[in-house]
């Protein structure tokens, strides 16, 4: 499994924290910006995640911002992405268990590294239960 990450000066501080805790889990992680603490526009990074991921089957996404709000809302503009705005770990089972959500957003001004570390372990643990469940993203994927 591969993982694109990109955060927005906002985001920036948790990202080496989340980049080793994907890596100890064996995951690659491409870091696609930003890289240091100056302002910067989310949107710039938003897209290219969702661009990575829909080039790169079976791969998925993390976008941290300031709040989760702004990476979330641009991702989601690329059909095929489901990027979803977490803010703890039952969230993130749900996007991943219910919604087959492939990019995760959470906000760093939002959540602590620990609740962080929750929201990783659920994201990662669960996968798509399809059934009922693949009825409705194919109808959001239709937009």
């Amino acid at each position: 499994m591969k993982y694109f990450i990109g955060t927005d000066h906002a985001g920036f501080a948790v990202k080496p924290f989340v980049i080793e805790y994907l890596q100890k889990k064996g995951i690659e992680v491409e870091d696609l910006g930003t890289y240091s603490s100056e302002s910067v526009d989310y949107p710039d990074f938003a897209h290219k995640v969702a661009e990575a991921v829909l080039a790169n089957e079976g791969t998925k996404g993390i976008l941290i911002c300031g709040s989760g709000i702004g990476m979330s809302l641009a991702a989601n503009k690329h059909k095929g992405i489901r990027a979803a705005l977490c803010h703890d770990a039952y969230t993130a089972e749900m996007a991943r268990r219910h919604n087959d959500a492939n990019i995760l957003c959470f906000g760093e001004r939002v959540v602590g590294v620990g609740v962080i570390e929750s929201i990783l372990e659920a994201w990662l643990t669960h996968e798509f239960e399809g059934g009922r469940h693949e009825r409705r993203v194919k109808k959001i994927d239709n937009f």
